[in-house]
């Protein structure tokens, strides 16, 4: 049975030495609040083109804390993309990433980067305790 969770997250980004001048490199620390509480540790790679709104990054993103008052942490994908600023971003749970109470996690995180706080809506699938 899928279920949502829904809350807000705030991020620091730290910029990380890489050796390519056309890419781009990035720790990304989160403060997650809501259904899904806890914290995330990213690292991502990002392009711009020379085209005003095109760019790409993907993203691994290690996520610790409790889901629906179950606790373990798991890890997320990301895969954005914008096309002269119009942008697509798929970010999924890695399979078999989930530990803990949360092993055999799956599901899709959406994100609204609209507000001050960026806000998430998780629809994720979990075995029943």
């Amino acid at each position: 049975m899928t279920r949502r969770a829904t809350g807000t997250f705030t991020t620091v980004f730290e910029p990380l030495p890489i050796d390519d001048d056309t890419l781009g490199r990035t720790r990304a620390l989160k403060t997650i609040e809501g259904d899904l509480a806890g914290t995330g540790r990213a690292e991502m790679l990002s392009v711009g083109t020379p085209i005003d709104g095109s760019a790409g990054y993907v993203a691994i993103d290690r996520v610790s804390g409790t889901l629906h008052g179950r606790s373990g942490s798991f890890v997320l994908q990301h895969f954005g993309l914008m096309d002269r600023g119009a942008g697509t971003l798929i970010v999924q749970v890695v399979p078999d990433s989930g530990t803990d109470e949360l092993t055999g996690l799956t599901g899709t995180l959406q994100i609204d980067n609209d507000s001050e706080h960026h806000r998430y809506v998780f629809d994720y699938d979990i075995a029943p305790r």
